[in-house]
């Protein structure tokens, strides 16, 4: 018996109870198809359930009538138990056949107490996956009421597709936006570092012109203290080129008197390419050089005339 019903309900609840879940649903249906779609598994879980409900209160019926016949015969065995209890402990064997054949009627009855409670656990599985698709479907409701409305008011959308494929727009568009500005910010963020730094290395490089200002300050106020003993060294020497260019002047002067004698005396005209100084005294020493070179052979010619005369005259 206990075989019998196991086979029974396994039956019964693998081909009754179990509802077919739902394929995948197609992603190119619109709200409006999928609503229909979910009102009408609604329809078929709801009708599923009542069918469950309407065998489970049957199944619970038979087990109430298999409990009291327990119930009954459990009492039974224990009127026999008292009245055989003197042929029992005789009868050892006897005695332990039907131990052991109450112990199993309560193991089958904790059994199908364990069925029932698992029974009203799947009941409570069932009623939690209507609700929640009860839920789904109140959710549904009001985005087909609300598009149902955008239609009405909408003279640019026809169909629900239509608004959907335009919501699905602005949402890929305000996405590529958002990263954007993402792009935007991350760039900004670049730029802000760069800028940093840039502003950092240039206060470096100010500091360090500061810095080579500040030498080359020092420079300059030692360059003007040296320009101040340079301005007393160059008034001296300024009066001292007084003198010497007055004596200078004086020296090309009698130069140029000298070199314009030498003219006359070599009988020539003045030379207008030679206005040098130098020049002027090269010419000069020339003319020195070749007068007294006449002047010493006048000299030795003379000696040689008087040793002459005075070889003559002591012949």
């Amino acid at each position: 018996m206990a075989v019998s019903l196991e086979e029974y309900f396994r039956t019964t609840f693998e081909d009754k109870l179990l509802v077919k879940m739902p394929e995948r649903e197609d992603d190119h249906l619109t709200p409006a198809t999928r609503l229909l779609e979910k009102r009408r598994e609604m329809a078929e879980v709801e009708q599923a359930l009542a069918a469950q409900k309407e065998e489970f209160q049957m199944k619970m019926e038979s087990l109430q009538q298999r409990r009291e016949e327990l119930e009954r015969k459990e009492f039974q065995l224990k009127e026999s138990l008292l009245k055989f209890d003197k042929f029992l402990k005789e009868n050892d064997s006897k005695r332990a056949r039907a131990v052991k054949k109450a112990q199993d009627e309560r193991d089958l009855k904790r059994s199908k107490d364990k069925e029932i409670d698992r029974l009203r656990d799947e009941i409570g599985l069932f009623s939690a996956d209507k609700d929640h698709l009860q839920n789904k479907l109140e959710k549904h409701v009001v985005c087909q009421k609300y598009l149902d409305k955008v239609l009405e008011t909408a003279e640019e959308f026809h169909e629900i597709r239509e608004v959907i494929a335009r919501y699905d727009t602005l949402t890929a568009t305000y996405y590529d936006l958002m990263e954007r500005e993402q792009k935007n910010q991350e760039a900004v963020e670049l730029e802000k570092q760069k800028l940093m730094k840039y502003t950092e290395d240039k206060n470096n490089e100010i500091l360090g012109y500061n810095n080579q200002l500040a030498g080359l300050q020092t420079r300059l106020d030692k360059s003007e203290s040296d320009a101040v003993k340079w301005e007393s060294k160059w008034t001296h020497i300024k009066n001292t080129a007084a003198t010497k260019t007055l004596l200078l002047g004086r020296i090309k002067m009698a130069t140029h008197n000298l070199y314009q004698l030498v003219l006359r005396h070599q009988k020539q005209l003045p030379d207008e390419q030679v206005d040098e100084t130098a020049e002027q005294l090269s010419k000069i020493q020339i003319f020195i050089q070749d007068l007294n070179q006449i002047t010493q052979e006048i000299k030795r010619s003379e000696a040689a005339t008087q040793s002459t005369a005075g070889a003559s005259s002591s012949q």
